[in-house]
C-alpha cells in the first residue's frame, strides 16, 4: 500500500503530462457526487453533524483507484484547528463515504478516498491583502 498517496500525485504530475481528459473527468464525477453525499447525509460523527463542507477539487491517479479530494468549510475556515477537525472527520468516514459514491457512481471502481484541507481559498485572500496593501499598490500603479 502507499503510505502517502499525495507525494504519489504530486511526483507523477511533475514527471509526465497533465491529468487526461479520463481523469478529469472522472475527478469532477466524483467531487459534484461527494458534494451531494455530504450535504444530504446524516453522519453520526459529531464533527460532521451539521457542517457544510466545500468540495473544490477532485484528483484521480491515472489508474482511478486513489483520489485526493481538496475540501474546506464552506465560508472557509477561520479557524485552521476547526478545519483539521472537519478533514480528520472526513478522514474517519472515508469508508463509508467511498461505498456511498460506489452505489451511486456508474464506474468499473470506485477510487479510495484521501481528504486534504483546501487552503487555495485562504492563499487567494492573502494575496488580494497584499496587492492592495498601499506599497504594493504604488509599485502597480507606477506601470
Amino acid at each position: 500500500m502507499i503510505d502517502n498517496i499525495k507525494d504519489l500525485f504530486e511526483t507523477d504530475m511533475s514527471k509526465h503530462k497533465a491529468p487526461s481528459q479520463r481523469m478529469l473527468k472522472a475527478g469532477e464525477l466524483i467531487r459534484r457526487m461527494l458534494a451531494e453525499i455530504i450535504a444530504k447525509e446524516h453522519f453520526r460523527d459529531k464533527d460532521l453533524q451539521g457542517k457544510s463542507v466545500t468540495i473544490s477539487e477532485v484528483r484521480v491517479s491515472p489508474d482511478l483507484k486513489h483520489a485526493i479530494v481538496y475540501a474546506a468549510p464552506l465560508g472557509g475556515g477561520r479557524n485552521p484547528a476547526e478545519s483539521q477537525t472537519l478533514i480528520d472527520a472526513l478522514n474517519r468516514a472515508k469508508k463509508f463515504l467511498r461505498g456511498r459514491l460506489g452505489s451511486e457512481m456508474e464506474m468499473k471502481s470506485t477510487p479510495a478516498l484521501k481528504f486534504v484541507l483546501d487552503t487555495s481559498f485562504e492563499t487567494a485572500q492573502e494575496m488580494s491583502e497584499l496587492l492592495s496593501d498601499p506599497h504594493i499598490r504604488q509599485d502597480l500603479d507606477k506601470d
